[in-house]
């Protein structure tokens, strides 16, 4: 196998599986070369225990995006906490970390309830069939956000035409450009006004607690990376999740009707679509050698999250989804190591609401037509998903 001869097989799929290309290439050449244009060799990583270790090693491995564009460490980075290194990474993480634990989060427990059973209420109104999509997945993770970070109501409707449309690159990439940075002198607007009137949501609390260590535009950034981390992919697993459990409505009843199974669902259908396809890229920091292939300080390696969590040395089937198989917590769906989401906890919540609820309120939901997967994507999901009941 040459390199190059996949260069894209860690964005592809066919439904809710990974090509069998990737198969092949986690069994044959786990550490594959792959030229990109500009002539840059590129590693891609599929092994879960590989995928895992360099995760983990910030030590040998860069986020710091400026390996990229040529810029100086963490200048005006596109991916929040993503594209950072320790120290900086470590200094803003470590004011996220105390508002995503499930004691923080509880109190937006009754909230998200609320604002499943509108939007429930908002499809049953309308009436048969219409496009999950566009009436439940797309809006309730942007209306969460909203809650999370304080957008006062009457900002909401605003708030989430921005959140939509830079994740809809059917315009062009110049208008989901400008809606990136509309969502983001927002922000900073947002934030200005917080720290004069601290609100009860997270601004307003990382305000109350650290306004004096962090600047206006460093708190605009890491709203802005909250927001992109947890609106598309939240979207496309409710989305998948419930095309899976319409093609399989024996555990679809299990949701319904078994107290705490959708749990266990979760996890496993985290793993088993592992929306996010690919991790952020690391830069190797140094010379060095993994697996047996050498690679060079300053090459870029990609680490294959769904080819990592389908990997068959973590247990048998993992093809398919089996809720109470032992490694159940042990995905990479939100990566590992000091760059693990900071978010999961909320993302978790938002699926065990979300799931049973809908599933009680519509217990006869179908697919009514054709459901186009995204054929190429980072954040793999489907672009509308026609239902009826």
């Amino acid at each position: 196998m040459s390199d190059s001869e996949f260069p894209l097989v860690q964005f592809m799929r066919e439904g809710f599986d990974p090509v069998a290309e990737l198969a092949r290439i986690r069994t044959e050449q786990p550490i594959f070369p792959m030229s990109i244009p500009g002539g840059q060799t590129v590693y891609l990583v599929t092994r879960y225990h590989d995928v895992r270790n360099v995760l983990g090693d910030h030590e040998r491995f860069s986020n710091d995006f400026g390996n990229v564009i040529g810029l100086g460490s963490n200048q005006e980075d596109p991916g929040g906490l993503g594209f950072r290194d320790p120290p900086e990474h470590t200094r803003l993480r470590k004011y996220l970390t105390p508002e995503f634990t499930m004691r923080r989060l509880r109190r937006l427990e009754p909230r998200i309830e609320a604002m499943v059973e509108e939007y429930l209420d908002k499809m049953e109104a309308k009436g048969s069939p219409a496009d999950l999509v566009e009436s439940f997945a797309l809006p309730i993770p942007s209306l969460v956000v909203c809650e999370l970070l304080g957008v006062p109501y009457e900002e909401r409707a605003d708030f989430m035409k921005l959140s939509v449309d830079r994740f809809d690159f059917t315009a062009g990439p110049e208008a989901s450009l400008q809606a990136i940075n509309d969502a983001m002198a927002y922000l900073i607007d947002l934030v200005a006004r917080e720290r004069l009137n601290p609100g009860d949501g997270l601004l307003g609390q990382l305000l109350r607690d650290h306004g004096d260590e962090l600047d206006d535009r460093t708190l605009a950034s890491m709203a802005d990376g909250i927001l992109t981390g947890g609106h598309d992919t939240s979207t496309s697993m409710l989305a998948l999740g419930t095309l899976w459990m319409m093609e399989n409505p024996e555990q679809a009843a299990k949701v319904r009707e078994v107290d705490g199974y959708v749990v266990e669902v979760v996890e496993e259908l985290l793993r088993y679509m592992t929306v996010v396809q690919v991790a952020f890229p690391r830069f190797a920091r140094e010379d060095l050698e993994l697996e047996g292939q050498p690679i060079k300080k300053g090459e870029l390696v990609l680490c294959s999250l769904i080819g990592a969590n389908r990997d068959p040395s973590l247990g048998d089937d993992m093809d398919e989804v089996k809720p109470y198989r032992a490694t159940v917590g042990s995905h990479l769906s939100f990566g590992h190591g000091i760059h693990r989401c900071v978010g999961a906890p909320l993302a978790q919540m938002e699926m065990r609401i979300a799931f049973p609820a809908l599933l009680r309120r519509f217990p006869d939901l179908h697919v009514a037509g054709e459901v186009p997967f995204r054929p190429l994507s980072i954040v793999y999901g489907v672009e509308k998903l026609p239902v009826a009941w």
